[in-house]
């Protein structure tokens, strides 16, 4: 297997093009990438050499629970009766809405005799205001659960959904991450949210990360906490059949990157300052032991069926281990954190 150092090679020999992941902006991209070498090497020399700060010393993983199997989406419907749901806010795109994945959650809420209401118009790139529309909706019905079926941008979006549902009261940016936002902590309980991811790419399932685009202030930020991982992540292999080729690469080399950066991100034991409360301890904590082997695991199956899935997009096993991937790779970044593509 690579070792850190030649995976940093790979990651400097790529920066001159476009980062493939899914909160970049590639104009912006473009003209950072020849400072990302010399970026990084500053910001590890800093993080080493910390003055009147004490290191942290601990780490923390947190992660969704996974259920993995082909057709295990009809199994939903029965998981909120489980939980005595007396009404489902489902949060989908009006492109998954057409397809398989909500068909099966459908006639198993159906079925199961679940209460429900569909919010179908979740942005591909989610901002500030398509955020907004989506709280002020979810506020309206106060849901007992959520659910979200669709990719990053819909889990994330559900995960604001649910997250202002509590807090009634709170502005956007009272948990937006600072410095654009407060960052307050998150110290109430929020409701039980499942994610049914629709592409292998974003490992979102698995993590308390919501991203979404400032175009106001030409910013891409988000809220990264805990309490806002789903409580369970159905990974189903049905459903990322109907994804086009183009879609299967470009959230494969999602997982790419999730995965190298995470394995690569600043060790945990360099962040300063050291939190002065555990309340208070990123998600993002940098790499430690634990999420190094989701990364490592999620990068060698990306290396080996990327490229299967590129020539064949019905490749079964090829679906099966990327999917697999993307949810090892959320782990391993969501709880290690990335590198600076993903903040332009």
């Amino acid at each position: 297997m690579a070792s850190r150092s030649s995976i940093h090679r790979l990651m400097n020999a790529a920066r001159h093009v476009a980062c493939p992941c899914h909160a970049c902006n590639s104009s912006t991209t473009a003209a950072a990438g020849s400072a990302i070498g010399t970026m990084m090497s500053n910001a590890r020399h800093m993080a080493a050499q910390p003055k009147n700060q004490d290191k942290e010393y601990a780490f923390e993983i947190a992660a969704a629970n996974l259920r993995f199997g082909e057709g295990v989406t009809r199994e939903v419907g029965m998981d909120f009766a489980n939980m005595n749901a007396r009404k489902v806010g489902v949060f989908t795109d009006p492109t998954v809405e057409k397809l398989l994945p909500m068909k099966m959650a459908r006639e198993s809420l159906d079925a199961s005799g679940i209460s429900y209401e569909v919010f179908n118009k979740v942005a591909v790139e989610p901002t500030d205001a398509s955020w907004k529309e989506a709280i002020d909706w979810a506020r309206k019905h106060d849901f007992t659960h959520f659910l979200a079926v669709g990719g990053g941008s819909v889990m994330d979006t559900a995960k604001a959904a649910n997250l202002f549902t509590v807090y009634k009261d709170s502005d956007l940016f009272d948990f937006i991450n600072a410095p654009v936002g407060k960052g307050l902590p998150i110290t109430e309980k929020l409701r039980p949210l499942i994610a049914v991811p629709t592409t292998a790419g974003t490992g979102s399932e698995t993590t308390g990360t919501a991203i979404l685009d400032i175009p106001s202030r030409n910013f891409k930020t988000g809220i990264a906490n805990r309490a806002l991982k789903p409580m369970l992540g159905i990974v189903d292999t049905l459903n990322t059949d109907s994804c086009p080729t183009a879609v299967h690469i470009s959230a494969g080399l999602d997982v790419l990157f999730h995965s190298m950066e995470s394995y690569t991100a600043i060790p945990y034991y360099e962040r300063t300052p050291r939190p002065s409360n555990p309340k208070l301890r990123p998600a993002y904590q940098g790499s430690n032991p634990i999420s190094d082997v989701f990364s490592l695991w999620a990068l060698r199956e990306t290396v080996k069926y990327l490229p299967r899935i590129a020539k064949d997009k019905h490749d079964k096993e090829a679906q099966r281990q990327m999917l697999l991937a993307a949810s090892f790779a959320g782990i391993g970044f969501g709880n290690g954190g990335v590198h600076l593509c993903h903040a332009a």
